[in-house]
């Protein structure tokens, strides 16, 4: 079956499923493979749970008139995908960067829904698997479409905007992250600038902060708009971190209307202001009058383990476990050790996916908390423990661990920040201290 013809089914069929744990009556069952599981292995099961259609990449033993197969399931969603995509009515906005895609993509959403239909990745599905699925799940009353796109490995944000075909973007900043993949700061720009590269190409859109160094190659394309200094769109200086964020948003000379508006954030973090000047720039851009986007950065409160403030019966915790690479430690670092708090302590995972730079990144981060003030460090995870030179801050091999340490000796009346990559699961340790 040609792609055409399976776009016709899905129109018929619009719900599409990759989970046979989560299957929905009427869907279309895309048979997916991964490192541990085979979805072909499934196909039946999807059509008893209540799938109408299977698509296949190998010998099934499902009915033929329920079988699509392909060369590949993957390649037939993507395609589906991108064939779904040329017929949405909506703008599509793609955001990538080394760090801030999730928040700056929920406060975008947050400030494009004052006005239009906005849908927006969920989750985090922003891979060569997410995209495709956020792209089929919009409709055509959708007229905003918010697609996040993220990246492990060289030329994977071009193969997204081939299927995502982005008419504006947001890169939010280059920095060090999955360098197992990229090797270095030079391979994460190649790759992010694919986005940028491709919306050119169309005559589209582009956003980013007037700081990143790496993005001043695109100040020249007219339609190229920066944000953080007086130049651009706006700019915005923190007034009080306590430990959200309270800051002070000024138009700049390209921006089309006069502001100076405050903003009383449930934020934590100075590297957080760029997020918020990036959605604010783009709510500029599509005619959200400012006091409206300050009304929704107001409301937008963290989820999922992203920068969130949370107060339990002995101290204030700053949750920030989603994810971690060395720039964004380091910045959570700083600006943890600026904010309000006597007692400060921090709890800190492995970074993965850094490879050979693994142990220098960690060691780096050693000696950057050696210069601040902070009265309790803990580290958590092999690689942190591994570097942990004479024992000189405590180290545990996993969070479990952890878990037993702090239940032994519990920490009350400090403000503890909680940082480390998803695979070490410190959101674990929420209900500890």
């Amino acid at each position: 079956m040609l792609t055409k013809e399976l776009y016709q089914l899905f129109l018929k069929n619009p719900i599409v499923d990759t989970d046979t744990r989560k299957i929905r009556k009427g869907s279309i069952f895309f048979a997916l493979k991964g490192e541990n599981f085979n979805g072909n292995h499934f196909a039946a099961q999807a059509l008893e749970k209540g799938a109408d259609y299977v698509v296949t990449d190998e010998n099934t033993d499902t009915p033929p008139h329920k079988t699509i197969r392909r060369k590949s399931s993957l390649l037939a969603l993507q395609q589906l995908a991108a064939e779904h995509r040329r017929h949405l009515p909506a703008k599509v906005i793609g955001i990538t960067g080394t760090n801030g895609k999730t928040t700056t993509k929920e406060l975008l959403n947050a400030v494009l829904s004052k006005k239009y239909n906005v849908y927006a990745t969920q989750g985090n599905l922003n891979n060569h698997i997410g995209v495709p699925l956020t792209l089929l799940n919009a409709t055509a009353g959708d007229e905003i479409l918010i697609v996040e796109m993220g990246a492990s490995h060289p030329g994977e944000i071009a193969d997204l905007c081939r299927i995502a075909d982005p008419d504006a973007g947001i890169i939010t900043n280059i920095g060090k992250a999955h360098l197992e993949g990229f090797g270095d700061e030079n391979g994460v720009y190649n790759t992010k600038k694919a986005l940028f590269d491709h919306i050119i190409h169309k005559n589209g859109t582009l956003f980013f902060p007037e700081k990143e160094k790496w993005l001043h190659t695109y100040k020249d394309y007219p339609k190229a708009y920066t944000y953080g200094d007086g130049s651009g769109l706006l700019s915005g200086k923190i007034i009080s971190a306590c430990p959200a964020m309270n800051v002070n948003i000024i138009s700049g000379d390209a921006s089309p209307e006069t502001f100076n508006v405050e903003i009383n954030t449930h934020l934590f973090g100075e590297y957080n202001l760029s997020n918020i000047l990036a959605a604010t720039a783009v709510g500029i851009h599509f005619n959200i009058n400012c006091n409206q986007i300050a009304e929704a950065i107001e409301a937008y409160i963290p989820q999922n383990n992203r920068s969130q403030i949370l107060q339990t019966s002995m101290n204030v915790i700053i949750l920030d476990a989603y994810n971690a690479n060395p720039t964004s430690m380091a910045n959570a670092l700083l600006a943890f050790s600026k904010s309000v708090g006597q007692q400060k302590a921090v709890i800190l995972g492995d970074m993965l996916e850094l490879g050979e730079k693994s142990e220098i990144e960690h060691l780096t981060i050693l000696k950057m908390l050696e210069t601040l003030n902070l009265k309790k460090i803990f580290l958590d995870g092999k690689k942190f423990s591994k570097v942990n030179n004479q024992d000189k801050f405590i180290a545990f091999t996993d969070v479990e661990h952890c878990r037993k340490y702090l239940a032994k000796k519990p920490l009350e009346g400090y403000t503890i920040l909680i940082k480390g990559s998803r695979g070490i699961s410190l959101e674990k340790l929420k209900d500890i201290v």
